[in-house]
């Protein structure tokens, strides 16, 4: 299982900005800031605070990647995607299945403000629904 993940950002105010707006659907908050490095959470128990889990790192030239978050419902993907689009985020995939991946597949993609790659997922979407 993984503990945390360290991504690379150049502006490290406008990514907390565009990741505590657009992951908020799924729980996430900044936790914890130390300078300009900050770390995001979600709860997940009620009586569980949120760890620091994705940690937003200062680089000068980050080398992108694809982060891909589990969502509990279609419905968070929907809204991880609005929300990120209302943040900043280009579109890369609209909420939908991709049976290409197993049926039941649903996820939205957005590209953040360093171009990292951002899924959301959920596993046991929709059978059918193309992405939009």
């Amino acid at each position: 299982m993984i503990d945390h993940i360290s991504l690379a950002v150049t502006v490290p105010d406008v990514s907390t900005d565009f990741y505590a707006k657009a992951l908020a659907p799924l729980g996430y908050a900044v936790v914890m800031e130390m300078g300009p490095v900050r770390a995001l959470g979600a709860a997940g128990e009620e009586d569980r605070k949120a760890a620091p889990e994705l940690w937003l790192v200062p680089e000068q030239h980050p080398t992108t990647i694809h982060l891909a978050l589990a969502a509990a419902s279609p419905q968070q993907v929907d809204a991880f995607h609005a929300a990120a689009l209302a943040a900043g985020g280009r579109d890369n995939g609209g909420p939908g299945e991709r049976a290409h991946y197993h049926p039941g597949y649903y996820a939205a993609f957005v590209l953040d403000p360093d171009g990292h790659n951002l899924e959301v997922v959920c596993h046991n979407g929709p059978v059918g629904q193309a992405p939009a």
